[in-house]
């Protein structure tokens, strides 16, 4: 592959497909608390953006490195996202029918469960690696960036769609977003066994 418009078109197609799982757990973030400030929303798309540039390298390396162990782990990434995303969407929708129940407020977002989302939707961007493999240093960096870059706008779009559909849903939202992220674990694991 060579520096050109192919190479940034595709940069940016595998941003959007990889993405796609932290959309739909930025908008469940944005229904959990929907008075989010826009410092809070750009540093949970930051998180997101900068696992989907990380999981790429260290595939890249991985794939350049040690493939035998890679292949080994790779039947393993539908099995963690599945018990990351299980675990924190339960715990949503746990605390949204107590709160519901109790009449009080939505918690935030935590600095851990955010890290463990960031994991759980670009941990399946490690196989990216794979596609990168011919690229040298510095184009499987740009490549990284870019998935980095869409990653961040397209987590902004679902910050905001949640938010804005999470003043609507007040009291429901913790619980509509602890299904999404549920729904979403299942996806990734029904996807990566067949």
């Amino acid at each position: 592959m060579e520096w050109g418009f192919v190479f940034f078109f595709n940069s940016v197609l595998l941003g959007v497909g990889l993405a796609m799982d932290a959309f739909s757990v930025s908008m469940a973030n944005g229904l959990n608390e929907p008075d989010m400030k826009r410092g809070k929303m750009c540093g949970i798309a930051g998180v997101f953006a900068g696992f989907q540039a990380l999981m790429p390298m260290i595939g890249w390396i991985c794939v350049r490195t040690v493939v035998q162990y890679f292949k080994m782990f790779e039947r393993c990434i539908p099995w963690i996202a599945l018990l990351l995303l299980g675990f924190i969407g339960g715990k949503m929708l746990v605390e949204g029918i107590r709160n519901g129940e109790s009449g009080q407020g939505k918690p935030g977002l935590g600095i851990g469960a955010l890290l463990v989302q960031g994991v759980a939707t670009s941990i399946d961007a490690l196989s990216v690696g794979f596609t990168i493999a011919e690229y040298g240093w510095l184009m499987a960096l740009a490549a990284a960036l870019i998935i980095s870059a869409v990653t961040f706008g397209i987590c902004m779009a679902g910050l905001a769609i949640g938010e804005r559909f999470g003043t609507r849903l007040s009291n429901k939202a913790q619980i509509f977003g602890g299904i999404i992220l549920i729904a979403i674990g299942l996806e990734i694991f029904i996807g990566g066994m067949m």
